[in-house]
């Protein structure tokens, strides 16, 4: 046996040599030097047949050596014995199998000895077969030769087994013969087959276990050398026989030495179920619970009561169905009569067998039962023992009932089968672990609830572990929601090492998966050849499962924390801080090579951090959910995550960067599609909050997330795009507050631009201030903060002039905080404090900015067209000097912007800056001043100076739409607009087409040589430009309407030289008619093709412009929210008074932390379960309306019109029973009435008192 075993093992590892599998003849001389078959060696005769046959069913002449003896020839024989009487041989029977009648792929056979190693056998199926391992065996037993199967037998083999193999990649193995169930199976799988082979990759394996004795045409299967294949003619097809059924994928034909016998193959059929069931999942048995395996009973004879009792003592699990047939009817009956016995003793464990006799009683019961079913069996008493120990083991027995259950829920019996199984004595959750892995195995959190999570088994963290696992890489959000709601805690399961695997079980086709490599790569460049030195191998390994694809062991050279944080901030950008830096001991401010150092240091050395519990656990596991487009696990990682409103958003931002480097269309387009879900979440969630409580809501817009990275919801809208959410009433209320600071949103525009060429106005009741309104909410604070209630409206409110100031200083900003939080800080004086509320509002800003624009406009046109001096000395002018001074403020501006605005490094915030397209329009028109202003200096240049000049005025003035986008009117227009000039570029390109093909065709035709270059530009691109417009000089294309008296010349020299060319009057007619042909193509199609265009984009932009233009006016409120209060240029002196502040005298700014609210330790707290509260009833409304739609209605009225099915079933058979029971009482009461007859007639018993009368029952019964 040894020996059998290690030559199983060379021989795999020579199958798989170089990675390659060997051909189906190279290498198979081994098969018949393991693998032997068994012939008869001692003819024993066989009475009935007169001495022409030996009871092994050969004809005596088959036999080698004829004798009347045992093998030994000590003694007469009369009993035939295989082991004893038959004798093993090299197997001459092996190979491919094609099936004449039927053109399909080959199928493989194998004769074997019924001593055959299982071992051998099943590493020659799935290693040189290349048959796939099973997660699962259902071993169909029963039904052999020609009884009659039921038809609902069949739709339960096609409906239900096939289909059941098919989702769980499980092996069927019947007999393999073209004869009652095994011939069902095969039809049912070629049906399958026929029906599922274009949308289903995996197949369902049906393997026949035959009796070769037994194959009709065998001989043609014979070839010592193998067949490759062996062509097999099956005969009378059209019923059943016992020829091979060709539906099979694989035949092992168990051979015992008898022909024509049935049984011979089922001693072999149990070793090798028994152990597959010891075989893992997986491929090379790489998966983490062994093999399940499931006997399934079809009717069956009385020997077969034998098999199932010796099953069932190896623990192994059954499902009989119901009416089917002989035995399977008996075991039902048996399981259903005695159960309902009191004395019925419980089931001992399976060690404990036998230990406890059955009573009389229960004998006489099962004795009863079996008469009934096996009338003419002799031997009753044995199936009486028989049939007695199958109960004791009853509880790894399932019934299934066909005839009442659906044959569509047959792979949930199978599951129950199993899980059953196991159920048997203790309550302890480990005795259920690997059913809890099968089940997640199969997704069918369905039984995982109503057999596991039934409240029957306890549960601990250490159980659910492995399986967490399992079902987070394979996507299974269903079992992970089961298995936090029962018992696992989350805190407790992710630490950073287990991130860091689950991040190393992304498939390797992700998106996600190849930027990780790229990072990866680079850190391992860097690092050049690196020793594997392991971070940490003691026994906590990662994952228990040997074979887990996030189970290898840990280096230098694996992807760490560290390219996780550069992923995530190559997709969030600027908006967060870089995520698991500080745990990584790094700064944002550190460069990428020393980063990368840092890390090959720390990862050669011990990893301290691995071990630590991730401080946000459910929001690490809904970045690695949406990193993989894992839509349903990313929602429910999102429901369970803090933060909601933040986080759909940032969800969002993530999708979107990641569709944009998808190259997969379909992936591409749910990546789309679950981002938008992410934002309709967010404007769900916000919208709760803001129905609930207007101000906390504005604190959660600006409340900075110590979990993102300090970004606020503002932010990371932005950086989403998500202009849906832009569009809210509450985003846009705030938006409106900021614009206006602390004066009334309804002042009207001329009290500003009054207010701001008058300034002590503001100091009247011209324009109305929340001063007042303040100093009350400023209390309401105060005291809201003093009470614990979610419910206090201001219990977590800062003011708005907490929330909008746009402060010079930290001294002033710190100021007003303090009196909002009622500190006892004197008040500032009035004058300054209206001053300030007035001056260092936004709208202030932008009305003081446009006001100016205009006015350097202004004199930029004039300088342009009345004051441009000549160069020095004798200019510029003193108001071209002040436009340079102007000019230059501007410069001074757009420096802040870019490099001393925002909290990034110097790099990041001129990318950020440039990434804005006004911006560089900005650049675009200060760069052609500064060229205008440097050449109009020289004489030389002036004109072209002067000409710059010129185009500048014209970007400058297009930075009007700029300004002009805050306006609710023109704002939506300008986005038309904009969107509008896309078209344009690709009618100009269709036009180009058209031009250049109607101009070169036009001045051939009419110049036959002029080599003039300015000439031909005019006649081949102007002058046919112009013709669309209708300018079209007939008299220089018409010979017929020439103008006599041009002078002109056809001679080449002087035509060089500058002379005008004749005009060619050769196809003449093909001018005009090419003229015809392009007036109509460019006035006519492409002219209305344009304003198709034009209409079109109106109609699809008009409807979600308003949408567009909300997005843009934050863009623009936070623009000026951060700019100084003064206008170029007197904007030097805020710069000027900034740069004294920052530089010499230290003061941090508060300027660089646009729109956000830092909130800490209870407050905190309070607001995040607001805003979790929220959230629930959201989703609480949408599973409701979930709930009342049609589909679910019609769902749950199935479900109970099934319920009640099952119910009436039951009633029937509950009505059935009491019938017999009134049957039976009505010949009780008969007997017993004439045996009092009997005795009160004879003269043996003299009665003492008179007999009973039957009381009238009548008057108790209800009457109508």
């Amino acid at each position: 046996m040894v020996g059998v075993s290690v030559t199983a093992v060379v021989v795999v590892l020579l199958l798989r040599r170089g990675g390659a599998w060997i051909g189906p003849r190279c290498g198979l001389s081994w098969i018949p030097k393991i693998i032997k078959k068994r012939v008869c060696t001692t003819f024993i005769e066989d009475c009935f047949s007169n001495g022409a046959l030996c009871q092994c069913g050969g004809v005596r002449e088959t036999h080698g050596s004829i004798a009347t003896g045992d093998y030994f020839g000590a003694a007469i024989v009369s009993q035939w014995d295989s082991s004893q009487h038959s004798s093993e041989y090299p197997t001459d029977a092996f190979g491919q199998l094609e099936f004449a009648e039927a053109g399909r792929r080959h199928s493989h056979f194998l004769r074997l000895s019924c001593d055959t190693t299982p071992q051998m056998v099943y590493t020659l199926m799935t290693a040189h077969w290349g048959v796939p391992s099973p997660n699962l065996v259902v071993s169909v037993v029963g039904g052999e030769g020609c009884e009659k199967v039921k038809t609902w037998v069949r739709e339960v083999l096609r409906q239900g087994l096939v289909r059941a193999a098919q989702s769980t990649g499980a092996w069927i193995v019947t007999g393999g013969l073209r004869e009652g169930v095994s011939h069902c199976v095969g039809e049912a799988v070629r049906d399958h087959a026929a029906a599922a082979s274009s949308l289903s990759q995996k197949k369902v394996i049906a393997v026949g276990m035959a009796p070769w004795g037994l194959v009709h045409n065998r001989q043609q299967l014979i070839n010592a050398q193998g067949s490759f294949p062996a062509r097999y003619y099956a005969q009378n097809t059209s019923r059943d026989s016992c020829c091979l059924d060709n539906n099979y994928q694989a035949f092992l034909l168990v051979d015992d030495g008898s022909v024509g016998r049935r049984g011979g193959e089922m001693a072999f059929r149990a070793k090798m179920e028994d152990y597959i069931s010891h075989q893992r999942t997986g491929i090379w048995g790489s998966g983490s619970i062994d093999v399940p395996v499931l006997c399934m009973l079809i009717s069956g004879d009385a020997a077969m009561l034998e098999r199932v009792d010796l099953s069932l003592k190896k623990a192994t699990p059954w499902l009989v169905l119901n009416g089917s047939g002989p035995a399977a009817d008996l075991i039902c009956e048996l399981l259903d009569a005695l159960s309902a016995m009191p004395m019925s003793p419980p089931s001992p464990p399976p060690e404990a067998e036998g230990s406890k006799s059955p009573s009389a009683e229960l004998r006489d019961r099962a004795r009863e039962r079996v008469r009934r079913h096996f009338t003419a069996e002799a031997d009753l008493e044995k199936l009486v023992d028989r049939a007695l120990s199958i109960y004791q083991n009853r509880d790894l027995i399932t019934v299934f009932h066909g005839e009442q259950e659906s044959p569509d829920d047959f792979d949930t019996v199978l599951l129950k089968a199993l899980v059953r199984a196991s159920k048997r004595v203790s309550s302890d959750a480990r005795e259920y672990t690997e059913e809890l892995k099968l089940a997640v195995a199969w997704n069918r959190v369905d039984i995982a609830k109503s057999e596991l999570f039934n409240g029957d088994i306890q549960w601990q963290y250490e159980d659910l572990e492995d399986s967490m696992t399992d079902a987070l890489i394979n996507d299974k959000p269903q079992f992970v929601r089961l298995f936090t709601e029962n018992g696992l805690n989350i805190l407790d399961y992710l630490t950073y090492r287990r991130l860091e695997g689950l991040y190393r079980s992304l498939s390797d086709s992700s998106l996600a998966y190849t930027l990780l490599q790229r990072r990866l790569t680079e850190r391992q460049g860097l690092a050049g050849s690196l020793p594997t030195v392991p971070c940490s191998l003691d026994g906590a390994s990662l994952f228990k499962s040997p074979m887990s694809p996030i189970s290898e062991p840990w280096s230098a050279k694996e992807l760490s924390l560290y390219e996780m944080s550069r992923l995530l901030w190559d997709i969030l950008g600027d908006v967060c801080l870089p995520f698991y830096y500080s745990l990584l001991g790094l700064d944002q401010s550190t460069s990428t090579r020393r980063a990368l150092k840092h890390m090959n240091k720390l990862l050669l050395e011990e990893c301290p951090y691995k071990e630590q519990r991730c401080l946000s656990p459910w929001a690490s596991l809904f970045i690695w959910a949406v990193l993989q487009n894992r839509s349903e696990m990313a929602v429910y990682f999102w429901e369970m995550t803090g933060e909601s409103v933040l986080s759909a958003l940032a969800g969002c931002k993530m999708l979107r960067e990641l569709s944009k480097l998808e190259s997969e269309t379909e992936t591409k387009l749910s990546m789309k599609v679950l981002a938008q879900k992410f934002e309709n979440l967010a404007l769900d969630v916000f919208s709760e909050c803001y129905q609930s409580s207007e101000r906390r809501s504005f604190t959660l817009l600006i409340r900075k997330s110590p979990v993102w990275g300090g970004a606020t919801c503002l932010q990371m809208a932005t950086a989403a795009d998500a202009r849906l959410f832009f569009s809210h009433d509450g985003v846009q209320s705030l938006l409106s507050q900021i614009w206006w600071g602390d004066m009334e949103r309804s002042t009207k525009v001329w009290k500003l631009v009054l207010a701001f060429f008058l300034p002590p106005l503001i100091y009247t009741n011209l324009i109305t201030f929340r001063e007042q309104e303040e100093e009350g909410k400023s209390e309401e604070v105060t005291h809201g903060r003093n009470t614990d209630s979610l419910d206090g409206g201001d219990a977590t409110v800062f003011s708005l002039a907490d929330i909008m100031q746009t402060e010079e200083d930290a001294e002033e900003y710190a100021a007003l905080r303090a009196k909002l939080k009622g500190a006892s800080n004197p008040k500032r004086p009035f004058i300054l404090l209206r001053w300030r509320e007035f001056w260092f509002a936004p709208v202030t800003s932008f009305l003081g900015n446009v006001l100016m624009y205009f006015l350097f406009l202004s004199l930029f046109a004039y300088i342009l067209l009345v004051d441009f001096k000549p160069p020095p000395p004798h200019g510029p002018s003193t108001l071209e000097f002040v436009l340079y001074f102007w000019v230059f403020t501007m410069v001074c501006e757009e420096i802040r912007q870019t490099f001393f605005v925002g909290s990034n490094t110097i790099y990041q915030r001129m990318s950020l800056y440039i990434q804005d397209m006004w911006n560089k329009c900005d650049i675009l028109a200060i760069s052609l001043f500064a060229l205008g202003m440097c050449c109009r200096m020289f004489p030389w240049s002036y004109e072209f100076g002067r000409a710059v000049f010129a185009v500048d005025y014209m970007v400058f003035t297009l930075r009007l739409i700029h300004i002009f986008a805050i306006h609710k009117q023109l704002g939506p227009k300008i986005i038309i607009v904009g969107n509008m000039m896309k078209d344009i570029f690709f009618f100009l390109f269709f036009l180009a087409v058209w031009l250049m093909a109607y101009g070169v065709a036009n001045q051939a035709l009419l110049y036959s040589y002029d080599p003039r270059p300015n000439w031909i530009f005019r006649r081949v691109f102007y002058r046919p430009y112009l013709h669309i417009f209708g300018q079209i000089p007939i008299h220089e294309m018409d010979a017929d309407k020439l103008e006599e008296g041009i002078q002109c010349t056809n001679n080449a020299t002087l035509i060089g030289a500058g002379a005008e060319p004749c005009m060619s009057t050769y196809a003449n007619w093909l001018v005009v008619i090419l003229l015809v042909i392009y007036l109509l193509v460019t006035n006519i199609l492409l002219v209305n093709l344009l304003i198709a265009m034009f209409s079109h984009t109106f109609s699809k932009v008009q409807e979600h412009s308003d949408t567009y233009w909300k997005f843009q006016r934050y863009k623009l409120i936070l623009e000026y929210h951060s700019r100084p209060c003064l206008a170029p240029p007197f904007i030097i002196i805020s710069h000027l008074h900034l740069f004294i502040k920052r530089r010499i005298r230290r003061i941090p700014s508060v300027k660089i932390k646009h729109f956000v609210l830092e909130i800490y330790g209870r407050q905190a707290s309070k607001l995040n379960m607001w805003e979790a509260i929220q959230k629930e009833n959201i989703l609480s409304a949408q599973n409701k309306r979930e709930r009342e739609k049609d589909s679910e209605r019609l769902k749950r009225t199935s479900v109970k019109v099934n319920s009640v099915l099952k119910q009436m079933v039951k009633i029937q058979d509950h009505d059935r029973r009491l019938r017999m029971l009134e049957t039976k009482l009505e010949y009780c009461s008969s007997a017993l009435s004439w045996m009092v007859d009997a005795l009160s007639q004879s003269n043996l018993i003299k009665p003492t008192r008179p007999p009973p009368i039957l009381r009238d029952l009548t008057p108790l019964s209800p009457t109508n």
